[in-house]
């Protein structure tokens, strides 16, 4: 058959695609707000009228009734939580909100989320919705709402650190109160500052690092950003003092987005907190006024600009070596980074509850580019010449050489006192650039490690945040002072001191580097495109060319992605694009199937460039032609780059005929591209079964390339997409590919998607005429079901079939041509193709049809609006379009081309049904009543269900569905939310999204839906039957069916348009579009990406809930049955099916839940009950149900699934067995206890703002019933609970029952007898997981017991806060007496007695953290118990189980049972701390009652000498005792007397070696949050031992349990242990240089602890105000915080003195370790290894400074590696620490001593290592006169007479010079040339031979070590040192020839990579001489 295609459509003057004109609604339309006016533009966007304003308005008004109606009925889960969900789907469709009602919800949310007790996911969702409320600064400011801070921090206070017994208890909670303080932060009133700082400084204590990180926590995250004048000083003097990793990430956080808020001087203006509203302060919250005068003066305020941004120079030089240290750079030194990691490993878990610090990089690139400013004297420019100072008179200048070369050598050096300069007229910018200069060399790919990462990421957010502030100051709205903002030259020097670390870093083979490489080129290229455009290029293109290394050639082709800006945007760099032709050319080969990884960045190239640009040639045209511009009109200038190259600027006329030239290229580069194409099609692996050639990696190649290729052919002009189209016209038409089947379809959709009219003219009548040609030959008989690989007869057959599926991807008008050739083809398709693939491909084609007749999409997205492209008649675009690439867009700019179907299309698509589907259907009915079912049969059935399952996949937009009022009737009552009153289940009502056929009374939309229906009957009809059958051979037919039902229930809507796959799409456009952040004009298709992304959202809003008929319950009946079917395959895709409508269907959980109950009965068959245990399992299906089982929701499904699963042990089959167990796991890892305190919890603040929000909506008397009838189902479902859950004796099986109910006790509730009993018996079970569990019950139901005894309220006892009743606040004033009288009654021995007054020397004080820094003005303490009457009085409604345990625990055989499961051996060799709890949960409760039974039960094991008995005893005395803390005085007298002998037996020198652990872990719980009077006679025992031991005798074990014990006992008691540590000091002092190294050992750990316990701060008094302000007027050199090491300043003295004693009585040889010299060094060094380790390591340098030299004399000794070791160690780990700026001077000078005057040459070459690390680690802290100071020592220390210790001082000078002033090189530059020269060498024979070699190597060293210094980079006097100076010496005597020649074999190594740049700074002579230096000849060309 002849096919005769009607051309009429096609035209040469073709106007393009139709641009649909929208019907905007007048509420939108002429609306003058700023948000509407965004909606006017979204709407306009689409191509069909959406809803008006005011309709979205109601909606969202009934949705706001709707949470408020559950707030009120408390029906917070489910009511309250799928109503924010439906807040969150009201959001998407992009209407305003209104502003008073995102006030009022927002306070709502916030007061829910804040009450003590509400559910964790309530709080989570309330949170999100918070953040998604508050989330813009611009819609909602401080000045709209304002929140109280005191309601977070009450929770976060309670619930962050637990007691031992609610370990298990690790709640969300902390973490979820962090979220909200830290979105709440910005409305918390700027008057609160000051309560603030009065509330959480007194607990800051910085002896105990928990207390320093939570206090820090609630400092900077409650503190207020706006007004930090009064506070910032104090938070930098803390931070100062404290070392550690946790408290630096935070810190930084906080100080970035300080330094970002305050480049706007407004917002801190003092006279503010007036002008807000102060109307939200909680009950306990109040205003202390603080004296102000010292920073709110009256004058006008100009901002907090200090000398550095917002900081003053003393900070900032902190700020930046935290930055230096945050790269975690690993030196050859091997341990000088910073010990703050090693100290954070004492802070405990709870931190890591509360939420993780930002990633410190970003933070630190934000607060560096934040305080940059034009602060000071701006430096020449990078390439400038230095005029430092007035050149000297000669002679001066150039001192003559006398005396000794150092002497000659420093002579200037010191004399120089310029004024202070800086790069760019920035502090900040110069600080940078020092920094990059320092970490130069670890970004070059040889020295590559873990550090690049997060240097190339700290680079890459260096450029982000400057571009994002550059466009930021160009807006008309800034704040920013004209005086204050960013500058050009500012811009331009930082970029110039990034490019070289960016040029060395895109080298990496680390993919994570280059990313961060690429997005900081791509803000460079931006930011300053001459700067970095020609050295990529110049890097690009030879390794483009020559192809040589892969490496290189994907790291520039990634490069040049990475400018692509540059390249294509003519307002971004105009002289860019005349280089795209040469570049496109070069990257031809990179299509290489045999390089995936290269033709994934080439294809990414490809596609980025072409969404600029048009291909087209526009030479052709009329205008002007290149040669008639006239190029040499331009403007020399010198290029700022490395090599000075001299640079033609061209105008613009000029480079635009430049650039027309090129377009040339155009039509050859398009041709030889798809040519590369094509041959990577024909090079792809034979297809698999599936139906993808190759694997993951080709897939993704042909993807990539494809991807691209459909970008270029929009972009191309009509001439050369004819040249594309006949190319794979003429491939396509005369080649059968196999293995490109796949990929010729994509290939033809890149066409068909640029022009679908001309594509469809080409290769459908050659397609159709050849498929029915193949048909009629017999392709596709073959029948098959299942995947296979395709026979090649039918490789013809598939080929077509795939170009033809290519050819109907894009507009469904251009289809109606061909109506007639498409149904009769699709007809005998249907008819004649037998073979899974032919019918598969055969479906997929009509379905790809329907999808582009019936789907609304845009179809095109090229880079300017269609009317502009196709304008034919001027043409201006067609011959200019050069200038238009790069083009951004406004929003308002873009005209969108959409396909809205016509009635054509929909009459055609229905004629499809008609002609093709029902025939189909009808076969399928007539199948399913055949009774023989053979293979053609099921062939038959699978080819036939295929077609019309790909048919109605094909119109998931065709017709709208409407719920009937019956069907939503029944879908409500019977909802997976169960106990709910229909009106709070929330249900959506359709919007306008595209559909074709709204109305249901259309004949058309009746026919389809009525299809439809037909369809679903038959899937289910098809299921029964195909369940009765049940044979192996329809396993095929079930995965159709089981496919088929996944279309009918989920192809609806978004499906082949995902909401969720546009996000992904949209964002990833973005991204890559993005120039800067904050941009608002994009390329054009991001805005035609984001139209299609609206479009989606309004079509998921459709989607969100399906109606649920009896047809559609039916088939998820069948689905649940198929996920339990007796074959796995079957199996799984059903559960998977279910997996995705559990999101669409509500009810289906419920619905399915009963089936699969009863597929876990006794006579299952063993598949079918796999299947129903693994549904239950499957992520969306079961997990959500066993998340939320013991929720409101669902309170009666608990018991039923509990038995159920436990029910299943009656299967013994393993693999049963593990599915139960995996199930049961996974139930209860997410079941929690059940409670309902959140109802009697009474809320003000939440009902006022409840009240707020109804009272800006209408409630009617129908609304006020609902809220009533909510309530009161919500109180039934509560009842409910409450008897579903009081059945526990008869739950006894085994663990998983214990388990179960352990999470049941509940704290709102009574527990029960038979509850209790069961965990009593359990305890003493002989399996240990049992006891375990049962052990957790009994501490969980008695630690309720206690709570709901002394909880105040239900608030409290939701938050775990219960007051004992011996609790105490005294008064106390905030003096140091008042903590010295408190630290000094620790070590009282005088026994606390129960008194009527109470003053500080008749309170308990367990916890002491207040004090250290300030004090609040009470001090939490306990009263001591009354003598003989009991402390506590249980509740009543616990008497019950109160009697169970007195019944069964006072009973002498629970406890010999209990004693001997603890007494059982285990692998514990401490103590077990469950087990002391449990026994101190029960002694707590019952007091004394079962002492005498368990009393000689104790006595037996203290006297038993094996390992399990004592842990026994010691578990079970601990717990006694612990728990006998409240007892009555008399009581707890009885058991200290009967223990105290005890102590002596036991803890005594003849504890066994194995019992040590134990006995220690024992004391250590003891005293832990102790006050050590209540263990008097412990204590006692403990510092007599101490005192009293002998530590030298004759074995070191005694000594070692004695110290062991001791140990424990001070460092658990901390800062209380002060009384003791002088004394203690004192005899440890005498044991200094024992004779044991575990006691020497023990020394230095007592002596770091003291000083650590010993460090606090020195304000006038311990009180708040007092310490902030001080910190604000104290100098930077004040020691306030009383950091500075004092305590053993003596010591250290005495020690100095002793070791020159102790040198000379040192014993020689290997005796060496027994000298007292070699004993107390290692001490020292231990002592201080551990003290830089702590959290107060800066005190460490004040004890380190005296022993400075002892240090360095401990490296050289020869016959004890164990000294020299611990001083090596020690000497490096110091450099990690920062020290206080005044002590780097001193520092230095005691380096300096060693250099300079050590007699040991070794000790001379280990100083000056250490000498470059400290500089290169505190570099922000070293002054200038310092540097000048070092470079004065090395100097002179190059006469050194030792060669090695010269070459050191080389290596070091090196370092020194990269970052020490300009002048200082080129100063040395000219001495060390001088020098060089008038040193001549006389005679080998002559007496001074050796001291001119000697000088003339110095002089040498220098010369290198200048080189050295520059190693990527070629300074203007280099070629001539090189090339002369150098040459010159060449063959000098060794050692001198030796460094000529390194030097240069370094110079090649570094200068290699930028040769073809670095070569431009030499003459030819200069060339030639350097390759004589490098090679030895002179007579090949240098090319390194």
């Amino acid at each position: 058959m002849t096919i005769i295609p009607d051309i009429s459509r096609l035209a040469l003057n073709d106007p393009g695609p139709e641009i649909h004109q929208t019907e905007i609604p007048d509420d939108i339309n002429h609306a003058p707000d700023r948000y509407m006016q965004k909606l006017k533009l979204y709407a306009t966007s689409l191509p069909y009228a959406i809803e008006s304003n005011a309709r979205m308005q109601d909606m969202l008004d009934f949705i706001l009734r709707r949470i408020a109606q559950c707030v009120e009925a408390k029906d917070f889960e489910p009511g309250l939580v799928q109503w924010d969900s439906m807040i969150t789907y009201w959001n998407m469709l992009k209407y305003p909100f209104p502003k008073e009602k995102r006030i009022r919800l927002a306070k709502l949310y916030f007061h829910i989320a804040t009450t003590p007790g509400m559910p964790t996911q309530v709080m989570a969702v309330c949170a999100d919705g918070l953040s998604n409320l508050t989330r813009s600064k611009k819609k909602l400011s401080i000045d709209d709402m304002r929140l109280p801070w005191k309601p977070i921090y009450n929770i976060l206070r309670e619930d962050l650190f637990l007691t031992r017994r609610q370990f298990d208890r690790r709640s969300q909670l902390s973490w979820c109160m962090g979220y909200i303080a830290d979105l709440s932060r910005r409305f918390f009133h700027p008057a609160a500052i000051e309560e603030m700082l009065s509330t959480f400084l007194p607990d800051f204590n910085g002896t105990n690092l928990d207390s320093v990180l939570s206090s820090q926590y609630y400092l900077l995250t409650f503190l207020p950003l706006t007004h930090p004048q009064s506070y910032l000083p104090m938070l930098c003097r803390l931070w100062e003092s404290i070392n550690s990793y946790m408290y630096d990430e935070r810190m930084l956080q906080f100080l970035s987005r300080l330094a970002e808020m305050h480049v706007d001087p407004t917002i801190s203006d003092p006279a503010r907190i007036y002008d807000i509203l102060d109307d939200e302060k909680s009950e306990d919250e109040g205003r202390p006024k603080w004296k102000q005068d010292d920073y709110h003066a009256g004058q006008m305020w100009s901002g907090l600009y200090k000398e550095v941004g917002i900081f003053t120079e003393h900070e900032w030089h902190l700020i930046m070596c935290k930055c230096l240290a945050s790269m975690a750079i690993p030196l050859k030194d091997a341990g000088s980074l910073t010990t703050g990691p090693t100290a954070d490993s004492s802070s405990s878990f709870e931190i890591g509850r509360l939420p993780k610090a930002n990633w410190r990089i970003p933070s630190l690139a934000k607060l560096i580019v934040y305080s940059m400013a034009p602060d000071g004297a701006s430096a020449p420019p990078s390439t400038e010449s230095t005029p430092w100072c007035t050149p000297m008179t000669s002679g001066v200048s150039t001192p003559q050489v006398s005396g000794s070369v150092g002497d000659y050598l420093t002579v200037p050096l010191h004399k120089w006192g310029p004024s202070k300069l800086y790069l760019g007229g920035s502090k900040a910018l110069d600080s940078l650039a020092r920094l990059i200069a320092s970490t130069e060399h670890f970004f070059h790919p040889t020295n590559s490690g873990s550090w690049t990462s997060d240097l190339t990421a700290f680079v890459k957010y260096i450029v982000y945040e400057f571009n994002k502030r550059w466009h930021e100051e160009q807006l008309s709205d800034c704040k920013v002072p004209l005086t204050r903002r960013l500058t050009r030259e500012m811009r331009k020097e930082l970029v110039k001191c990034l490019r070289t670390v960016v040029l060395l870093a895109v080298f990496s083979q680390d993919s994570s580097t280059v990313s961060n490489v690429q997005s900081a080129l791509k803000s460079m290229s931006c930011m300053e495109p001459d700067l970095v455009f020609q050295p990529i290029l110049e890097r690009a293109i030879p390794s483009l060319e020559a192809l040589v290394e892969t490496q290189r050639t994907l790291s520039v082709i990634k490069a040049l992605s990475s400018i692509v800006p540059a390249i294509v945007s003519r307002e971004i760099y105009y002289p860019g694009a005349k280089h795209l032709i040469a570049i496109l050319h070069l990257l031809v080969p990179g299509i290489d199937l045999n390089d995936p990884t290269k033709t994934l960045c080439t294809t990414t190239f490809l596609s980025e460039v072409s969404q600029y640009i048009m291909f087209g040639d526009v030479t052709s045209s009329e205008g002007l032609e290149a040669s008639d511009v006239d190029i040499s009109s331009g403007q020399i200038t010198l290029d700022d780059g490395p090599g000075d190259t001299i640079q033609l600027k061209l105008s613009n006329e000029a480079e635009d005929a430049l650039l027309r030239d090129s377009t040339g290229s155009f039509a050859s580069w398009v041709a030889s591209f798809i040519r590369r194409v094509i041959q990577l099609l024909e090079n792809l692996p034979e297809e698999g079964p599936n139906g993808s050639a190759g694997g993951t990696t080709e897939v993704q190649v042909v993807d990539a390339v494809t991807g691209a290729c459909s970008q270029i052919c929009v972009h191309l002009s009509d001439p050369l997409f004819d040249l594309v189209l006949n190319m794979i016209f003429d491939y396509a038409s005369t080649n059968v590919r196999s293995n490109a089947v796949r990929a010729i379809h994509q290939l033809v959709e890149c066409i068909a998607n640029a022009h679908p009219e001309k594509t469809l003219f080409k290769f459908l009548p050659f397609c159709v005429a050849n498929i029915r040609t193949e048909i009629e030959h017999g392709a596709s008989s073959v029948r098959t079901t299942s995947p296979s690989l395709p026979l090649p007869s039918d490789a013809t057959l598939h080929w077509n079939l795939a170009i033809l599926r290519g050819c109907v991807y894009n507009d469904g008008s251009a289809l109606l041509v061909y109506k007639g050739e498409l149904l009769s083809l699709l007809t005998l398709l249907r008819d004649k193709t037998f073979s899974k693939r032919g019918y598969t491909w055969s479906g997929k084609l009509l379905s790809s049809a329907l999808i582009t007749l019936t789907h609304t999409y845009p179809i095109e997205n090229k880079f300017v609006n269609p009317e502009q492209w196709n304008d034919k008649v001027p043409a201006e675009f067609q011959r200019n379009h050069h200038l238009y690439w790069g083009k951004l867009f406004e929003p308002g700019e873009v005209k969108i081309s959409w396909h809205v179907p016509s009635a054509e299309e929909i009459d055609f698509s229905l004629q499809l049904f008609r002609e093709l589907v029902e025939p189909a259907m009808t076969r399928l009915d007539l199948l399913l009543e055949t009774s023989s079912r053979d293979a053609i049969w099921r062939n038959d059935f699978c080819r036939y269900l295929s077609f019309v399952r790909e048919a109605f996949s094909g119109i998931p937009t065709l017709f709208k569905e409407f719920i009937s009022p019956d069907v939503l009737q029944s879908m409500l009552a019977s909802s997976d939310i169960i106990n709910e009153i229909p009106e709070m289940i929330a249900s959506i009502e359709p919007l306008a999204s595209g559909f074709c056929l709204t109305d249901p009374q259309d004949t058309r939309y009746k026919y389809i839906a009525k299809l439809r229906r037909r369809f679903g009957e038959f899937l289910h009809a098809a299921s029964l039957s195909l369940q009765r059958q049940g044979e192996e051979n329809t396993v095929d037919a079930v995965q159709m069916l089981i496919s088929s039902i996944r279309t009918y229930l989920l192809e609806y809507g978004d499906s082949k348009d995902s909401y969720y796959v546009n996000t992904d799409q949209y964002n990833s456009e973005i991204d890559v579009a993005r120039q800067y952040s904050g941009q608002k004009v994009w390329p054009r298709a991001v805005f035609v990406r984001r139209a299609r992304f609206y479009h989606s959202s309004r079509l998921f809003w459709n989607s969100i809930e399906r109606a649920r008929g009896p047809l559609e319950n039916s088939l998820l009946d069948d689905v649940v049955e198929w996920s339990m079917w007796h074959y796995p395959s079957v199996r799984q895709s059903s559960q998977s099916l279910l997996e995705s409508l559990t999101s669409v269907y509500d009810g289906l959980r419920l619905r399915a839940l009963p089936a699969l109950y009863k597929a876990l009965q006794p006579g299952t068959d063993d598949d079918r009950m796999k299947g129903a245990l693994w549904t239950l399992n499957i992520s969306s299906f079961g997990e959500p149900r066993l998340l939320t089982i013991h929720s409101s929701a669902e309170p009666t499904l608990v018991p039923e699934i509990i038995k159920q699963l436990l029910g299943c042990h009656h299967n013994e089959k393993p693999s049963i067995q593990n599915c139960v167990s995996t199930v049961t796991d996974t139930c209860l890892a997410n079941f929690s206890e059940p409670c309902y305190l959140i109802y009697d919890v009474k809320n003000t603040a939440l009902d006022e703002s409840l009240l707020a929000l109804k009272s800006c909506l209408s409630f009617n008397k129908s609304e006020d019933s609902i809220t009533i009838r909510a309530r009161e189902k919500r109180i039934e479902r509560v009842s409910v609970l409450e008897i579903a859950n009081d059945t526990a004796t008869h739950w006894r099986y085994a663990i998983v029952a214990v388990r179960v109910l352990r999470t049941l006790l509940r704290r709102d509730t009574p527990t029960s007898p038979s509850h209790l009993n069961l965990f009593l018996e359990k305890v003493c079970d002989s399996d240990p997981t049992m006891r375990y569990y049962a052990q957790r019950g009994i501490m969980k139901a008695l630690r309720y017991i206690k709570l709901r005894s002394y909880c105040q309220n239900p608030a409290a006892l939701a938050l775990f806060s219960q007051i004992n009743p011996l609790r105490c606040d005294i008064p106390i004033e905030g003096s140091y007496s008042a903590t010295a009288e408190i630290l000094t009654n620790f070590k009282l021995r005088v026994p606390i007695r129960s008194s009527g007054t109470l003053d500080l020397s008749s309170i308990y004080c367990d916890t002491l953290h207040q004090g250290w820094l300030a004090w609040s003005g009470t001090l939490a303490a306990y009263k001591p118990p009354h003598r003989s009457e009991s402390t506590f009085e249980w509740e009543p409604s616990s008497a019950e189980a109160l009697s169970c345990l007195r019944e069964i625990t006072v009973d002498a055989d629970f406890w010999k049972k209990l004693s001997g499961h603890f007494a059982e051996e285990n692998h514990e060799s401490t103590v077990v701390q469950d087990h002391i709890s449990c026994v101190k949960s029960i002694f707590q409760v019952l007091g004394d009652e079962p002492w005498d039974l368990l009393k000689p039960k104790l006595e037996t094991l203290l006297a038993d000498q094996d390992k399990n008995k004592q842990r026994a005893a010691a578990e079970l005395l601990a717990g006694v005792l612990n728990g006998s803390k409240h007892w009555p005085q008399e009581a707890q007298d009885q058991i200290w007397q009967w223990f105290t002998p005890y102590i002596k037996k036991t803890l005594d020198q003849s504890m066994k070696t194995e019992t040590v652990p134990i006995w220690t872990s024992f004391v250590g719980y003891m005293f832990h949050h102790k006050d050590p009077r209540r263990l008097q006679p412990l204590v006692e025992h403990l510092v007599e031992q101490f005192n009293s031991m002998d530590y030298n005798g004759p074995s070191s074990l005694e000594s070692v349990k004695v110290l062991a014990l001791f140990r424990a006992f001070y460092t658990e008691l901390e800062w209380k242990f002060i009384s003791w540590s002088d004394s203690t000091m004192d005899r440890f002092w005498r044991e200094v240089y024992s004779e044991h190294d575990d006691v020497r050992s023990h020394v230095a750990e007592m002596m770091a602890f003291c000083n650590g316990i010993k460090w606090q701060p020195k304000p006038a008094s311990l009180d708040v105000e007092a310490f902030v302000r001080e910190c604000r007027e104290m100098t930077d050199d004040a020691d306030i915080m009383g950091i500075r090491g004092t305590y053993h300043t003596n010591r250290v003295l005495e020690l100095v003195d002793n070791f020159k004693v102790w040198r000379e009585q040192r014993l020689p040889g290997v005796r060496a370790y027994q000298s007292t010299y070699d004993r107390v060094g290692i001490v020292v060094c231990r002592w201080l290894f551990l003290s830089v380790h702590g959290t107060d390591a800066i005190s460490a340098f004040d004890y380190i400074l005296p022993l400075m030299p002892e240090l360095f004399r401990f490296t050289e000794v020869h016959d004890n590696e164990e000294l020299v070791r611990h001083a090596n160690v020690l000497l490096v780990r110091m450099c990690g620490v920062a020290p206080p700026r005044s002590m780097i001077g001193p520092l230095l000078s005691a380096i300096f001593s060693a250099i300079q005057t050590s007699p040991s040459w070794k000790v001379r070459l280990k100083a000056l290592p250490i000498l470059q690390v400290l500089y290169f680690r505190q570099l922000p802290l070293i002054s200038e006169s310092e540097v000048n100071d070092i470079l004065d020592v090395l100097c002179q220390s190059l006469d050194d007479e030792v060669v090695e210790v010269r070459e050191m001082v080389g290596t070091t000078l090196s370092g020194i010079l990269r970052l020490s002033p300009r002048r200082s090189v080129v100063t040395l530059k000219d001495r060390f040339v001088k020098l060089a020269g008038k040193i001549q060498l006389p005679d080998r024979v002559s007496p001074v031979y050796n001291a001119a070699v000697r000088q003339r190597h110095a002089a040498i060293i220098g010369i290198c070590a200048l080189i050295d210094s520059f190693p990527y980079t070629i300074e203007k006097w280099m070629p001539g040192l090189l090339t002369t100076v150098m040459l010159e010496h060449t063959h000098d005597p060794i050692p001198i020839s030796t460094t000529i020649h390194r030097c240069a074999s370094n110079f090649r190594k570094t200068h290699q990579d930028t040769w073809h740049e670095d070569s431009r700074r030499f003459t030819d002579d200069q060339l030639a001489a350097l390759s004589t230096l490098l090679t030895g000849s002179s007579y090949c060309k240098c090319n390194l």
